[in-house]
């Protein structure tokens, strides 16, 4: 992929997890709760993917990018593993809410998960720029 195209995907990534968490903001203002987490790990989903792609790597794999991004960054201490678990839950959290009948929960359960990835989706966004 060309050098600009490039850089463009990687700017509408990361504007794209941003919106996304925006959207996961209303949901749980509205009482959406599996919603918001849906949106809060596509959040991640989508910043984690711009690194992915500023690093040569992309799938659309969601395991396959939480590999990835454990194998590359985690594993070699590049980024703390607290990182990693927001990522992690967030995606296990989110296959539950999904696929899992009547799951259920809490509003203060999707408020924590939301702060997290507020902290997540700025500390990957710092990474992307700095490289």
């Amino acid at each position: 992929m060309e050098n600009e195209k490039l850089k463009e995907l990687i700017k509408y990534r990361i504007e794209r997890s941003k919106e996304t968490l925006k959207d996961a903001e209303v949901a749980i203002e509205n009482d959406r709760i599996n919603n918001a987490l849906n949106r809060i790990y596509y959040s991640a989903f989508y910043i984690v993917s711009a690194l992915a792609l500023k690093h040569n790597f992309s799938t659309s794999k969601h395991k396959q990018l939480l590999g990835w991004f454990n194998r590359e960054f985690i594993s070699t201490g590049k980024i703390e593993s607290g990182l990693y678990k927001i990522y992690s839950k967030s995606f296990d959290t989110r296959q539950e809410s999904d696929y899992e009948d009547f799951i259920e929960y809490e509003k203060s359960e999707a408020e924590q998960h939301f702060s997290d990835m507020l902290q997540f989706v700025s500390e990957i966004e710092k990474i992307i720029l700095q490289d």
